[in-house]
């Protein structure tokens, strides 16, 4: 056995992954009042997979929802969608949210160039189904104004806005919390819920609405009286994580997070319970840029997250 292998069965023992994992059908029937799905979006585990094999990755491990690839969807012929639609049904497997395919952070030939290809993308979207987009908000800037930015930011988002609207696709924006990336920069930009709302409100299109992150939650150090300001038509998306120990809040790394349960850092039992309360029915997928979760082989990463996701879901059912 080579020395990669050895590193990867010592990083699924510390994940603790079981042999064993509910079926598809467990957390359906663990109770009534969640509405949200356990979504599986594999580049944020670490996991490199197309479409298809995505979808038969969820279903082999229990997951109840999959990110589409826009870009792939755009490519497939009338009778191939078709038949992708018929296979995730077969699985009892519904669609989570797609990435933007617009780089709206950077300058404007390349926000123009990306937002002309939009329609075709979304037009793909819309024809397989899927209704939610994500995105995410840098937090700082080396050069613009938070005014300056922020105006930008709601030029453009509306811009995009209005396409997605056009095929019946929200999009859901992303606030990022880490201290030590808002203060990155020579300019601080939206890193709080309420920063967000204020820029959702300017923006002014009832078809954008927030990607919430345990994460950036606690990072940002609200609460779940914050969260339950919020509706369930408010929320597009949501990633669950938690954070290593032994660091303050002020300290924590964006890219150093871990899966969701493993350490009890952020009370997800709180982030979760408000969701359940407002009645939120999209996707939660797990997104905790790990190393040893990285390290695993594709199988062994799935499993591990399946696991702490049912984890996570089993505190509030």
């Amino acid at each position: 056995m080579n020395a990669k292998m050895n590193r990867r069965q010592m990083a699924a023992t510390c994940l603790g992954i079981v042999a064993s994992l509910p079926s598809s059908g467990a957390l359906n029937a663990a109770g009534p009042k969640r509405k949200f799905t356990m979504d599986l979006c594999p580049g944020r585990i670490g996991v490199g997979s197309d479409q298809l094999r995505t979808i038969e990755l969820a279903s082999q491990y229990g997951f109840e929802s999959v990110e589409p690839f826009g870009n792939a969807l755009v490519k497939l012929s009338d009778a191939e969608n078709a038949s992708l639609l018929e296979g995730l049904a077969a699985k009892n497997l519904v669609w989570g949210a797609a990435g933007l395919s617009v780089e709206f952070r950077q300058e404007a030939e390349r926000f123009d160039s990306d937002l002309k290809l939009l329609p075709n993308v979304a037009r793909a979207l819309q024809r397989a189904g899927v209704s939610r987009v994500g995105t995410w908000l840098m937090p700082n800037h080396a050069t613009l104004t938070y005014r300056k930015n922020f105006q930008r930011h709601v030029k453009r988002l509306r811009q995009i806005a209005d396409v997605l609207g056009d095929y019946g696709l929200s999009l859901g924006l992303e606030y990022v919390g880490p201290k030590t990336l808002w203060t990155k920069n020579r300019f601080v930009f939206v890193h709080t819920m309420e920063e967000t709302k204020e820029l959702l409100s300017e923006i002014g299109a009832s078809n954008v609405g927030f990607v919430l992150d345990s994460w950036h939650w606690y990072t940002a150090e609200e609460t779940k009286e914050e969260l339950l300001t919020l509706q369930a038509g408010d929320i597009i998306a949501v990633d669950l994580n938690d954070a290593p120990t032994g660091i303050a809040v002020a300290d924590q790394i964006d890219n150093r997070r871990e899966l969701p349960m493993a350490t009890g850092v952020i009370d997800i039992r709180s982030f979760l319970s408000a969701l359940v309360e407002i009645g939120y029915n999209g996707p939660v997928r797990a997104e905790p840029f790990n190393k040893p979760l990285n390290d695993l082989d594709d199988e062994p990463a799935v499993a591990a997250t399946a696991k702490a996701l049912n984890s996570a879901f089993a505190v509030v059912s």
